[in-house]
């Protein structure tokens, strides 16, 4: 079966999208800029022979023409972080400001931590966490490596996720940057279908709601949960998100993207989801040249 057929029936232009994810993705990395102005990495890698161009849409987002930006030495100053362009859209949505408490719920390798550090501007706390104990080192390394002295990393379930031990009960907001069955990053990794199957859909599908629950438990009335993924099955997306819109009370924000995205669906293999569902973000490699993600904004209710 190939996995990408299946979307033919929601995607405009689907041989756009599908001679997309055939091409390679472009190398970007983010500026953090609690460290240094995009201007001074642009010159620090002119002068190692690389080439910097700032996103249009976003100034501290480089496209670089390296393979290896982390062998440089803005990263190794702690400067840049090599991130997705479409992976840098998810914590500017968190509406948080510095000293409030976040929590960065499936953290690992830590890119969209670092930015929700300079977010932060490194005055709050972020409690980053995740299970999965091999990438925890990858965590832990770029947390320090950008030098974040707000950042609280621990080996935890997210599903079972307790704050007591921090001495508060609810963080200001949540990132739920969900594990999943990472179909958008096949510009990136084109095997990552190889391992692809519906049972495996499922199973990520279950794990990605217990997350999410979890999160809008530990958030504050008023908060923001983000719920993100870079695949693009409705089952692991829309169908999640629909769930906890069922059972909890909170709304789907309808909040603009700096970039072309497509809404999210309410219809999918004969099952209706909540209308607010079309608040979501289906972000396509066609439409803005990234990987493919899906972003899901959340507001807790009162």
């Amino acid at each position: 079966m190939d996995p990408l057929e299946r979307y033919r029936p929601i995607i405009d232009d689907f041989d756009a999208f599908r001679n997309a994810c055939e091409r390679p993705l472009p190398r970007t990395v983010r500026v953090h800029t609690s460290a240094a102005d995009p201007s001074q990495v642009i010159d620090a890698l002119e002068s190692a022979g690389i080439t910097a161009t700032p996103l249009e849409w976003d100034g501290a987002i480089l496209e670089v023409d390296t393979d290896r930006p982390g062998r440089t030495l803005p990263s190794f100053l702690g400067w840049i972080q090599g991130l997705d362009a479409a992976s840098c859209l998810p914590a500017p949505l968190l509406d948080i400001a510095p000293g409030d408490r976040v929590w960065d719920a499936c953290a690992a390798p830590g890119g969209k931590t670092g930015h929700i550090v300079d977010l932060l501007g490194d005055r709050g706390l972020v409690y980053a966490t995740d299970d999965n104990l091999g990438r925890i080192a990858s965590l832990r390394f770029n947390t320090e490596r950008l030098g974040a002295t707000c950042v609280a990393v621990e080996h935890a379930d997210a599903r079972r996720t307790r704050l007591d031990q921090l001495g508060i009960n609810h963080v200001d907001a949540t990132l739920v940057d969900a594990p999943c069955t990472c179909e958008g990053t096949v510009r990136k990794s084109p095997d990552v279908l190889d391992s692809w199957s519906p049972d495996h859909v499922r199973s990520l599908a279950n794990v990605q709601q217990a997350i999410l629950t979890r999160a809008i438990e530990l958030t504050r009335p008023g908060g923001r949960v983000i719920y993100s993924t870079c695949t693009f099955a409705p089952e692991e997306n829309e169908a999640v998100v629909d769930a906890v819109l069922e059972t909890y009370d909170i709304e789907l924000e309808p909040l603009e993207l700096p970039i072309e995205s497509a809404p999210g669906i309410t219809h999918w293999d004969g099952y209706s989801f909540d209308p607010q569902l079309r608040h979501a973000h289906r972000i396509y490699p066609h439409l803005s040249d990234t990987g493919g993600f899906f972003i899901a904004p959340l507001r807790v209710g009162a």
